[in-house]
């Protein structure tokens, strides 16, 4: 009998340790309620070795899988004191738009928001989304539009982009804003993320669309990925193995946001994709001369590796503006309006996000650049109710102050 209970308790033991180690990931120190994210990054660690699976058995698609998450945390448009909220179509894209109840002195100001996911995940009616745009409705009497454009892998670049811009034109005219009574100089586009690019490549090609009159009023873009060109700033490096978006992820990203051809993600993977012809479009994106001596970390910037243009000829998107909005000129940037952007440390994408705030500020446009030195890829996304983790409940209320501020 003791012997039975010793081999189940070692047994025990075994199970727990086993459980402990998958579980346990090394967390910056400055981080808080590391267990948590230790718990998030085991559920994504364990959907992604059941999505490399599931594919190399050809059972599904990698992000097909991982979409499984925001299907499992998604809501139905649900109404409240606050907001009402409907599922419905601007200019053919699927949109969550959330209108206020409290009455208006004037005319409403609005928010355009493009959710996150690496153009291959998320929805609006994944529950964070959808908890995010219904306090910003609330808190900010804003009308908020979410936009649920098509993704990767069965679309792949432009459509995204296309659909979010599309409902941005859509919005603008004159008649949609008067019929939703919103204040034509008071509209903002913003997105984290993935949502980020598209919303900074939205804010740059209004720019120069004669058929759109309505000036936005601002741009807010939290974590964006802002680049293709070269996938290992210092950022990368540091954060290579962080939860919730390693390097490997964001390089997969990148790559089936343009094609599920895995030579152009292989390219990508060893920064050799870039064909010498494009060499001149590394001044937008080098980070020597972009990012302050602080977030170098001891790193030597060395120029491109130059790939084969053949994949740049198959799949030029990566080489886009619009895909990668850091390779717009200085004069193309000078007429955006005033810009929020949110970095984390922690954070593959650090790097993109500080090179922006640095182009812009040498444009003039006027900018407030907020570094969370505790932040990690996603954390405005992982607050849902008071328990999450607080460094988003911080960083989603600065956010909200600095609309409220400035739209």
């Amino acid at each position: 009998l003791v012997a039975n209970m010793g081999a189940k308790l070692l047994c025990l033991c075994i199970a727990f340790t086993l459980v402990a180690y998958y579980i346990y990931s090394p967390i910056p120190e400055n981080i808080e309620q590391p267990w948590k994210l230790m718990l998030l990054s085991a559920v994504f660690r364990t959907l992604g070795h059941v999505a490399e699976a599931a594919e190399r058995l050809g059972l599904a698609n990698y992000m097909d899988v991982m979409m499984l998450l925001s299907t499992a945390e998604h809501v139905a448009p649900t109404s409240d004191e606050n907001v009402t909220v409907t599922d419905t179509e601007f200019s053919g894209v699927a949109v969550r738009l959330f209108l206020p109840k409290k009455p208006a002195d004037g005319l409403r100001r609005a928010v355009l928001y493009f959710h996150g996911g690496g153009w291959c995940l998320g929805d609006a009616g994944v529950k964070a989304y959808d908890f995010l745009a219904r306090r910003t409705s609330s808190q900010l009497n804003a009308v908020v539009v979410s936009v649920n454009y098509r993704l990767a892998p069965k679309y792949h670049f432009p459509v995204q982009f296309e659909d979010v811009y599309s409902v941005s034109k859509f919005f603008l005219q004159s008649r949609v804003l008067s019929q939703y009574g919103v204040d034509p100089t008071r509209v903002c586009v913003a997105g984290d993320s993935a949502g980020g690019n598209l919303a900074a490549a939205v804010a740059q090609k209004l720019l120069e669309d004669s058929e759109v009159t309505t000036k936005l009023k601002a741009q807010a873009l939290i974590y964006p990925a802002l680049q293709t060109l070269d996938l290992n700033l210092p950022s990368y490096h540091q954060n290579a193995d962080m939860p919730v978006l390693s390097k490997s992820l964001m390089v997969r990203f990148w790559s089936e946001y343009f094609t599920s051809d895995p030579s152009l993600r292989e390219a990508m993977t060893s920064n050799r994709h870039v064909p010498a012809q494009w060499g001149h479009l590394f001044q937008f994106v080098n980070w020597s001369t972009l990012l302050p001596d602080r977030l170098k970390k001891g790193h030597v910037y060395t120029g491109p590796v130059f790939g084969s243009p053949a994949l740049a000829e198959k799949y030029p998107g990566f080489l886009d503006q619009r895909a990668a909005p850091l390779l717009a000129a200085e004069a193309q940037l000078q007429g955006l309006p005033p810009t929020y952007i949110l970095t984390c440390e922690h954070d593959v994408l650090r790097d993109d996000g500080v090179m922006y705030a640095t182009r812009l500020r040498a444009a003039g446009v006027p900018l407030t650049h907020e570094h969370a030195e505790d932040g990690f890829h996603g954390a405005l996304i992982f607050v849902t109710s008071p328990g999450d983790m607080a460094v988003g409940h911080r960083l989603m209320g600065r956010y909200l102050q600095w609309l409220e501020e400035h739209v």
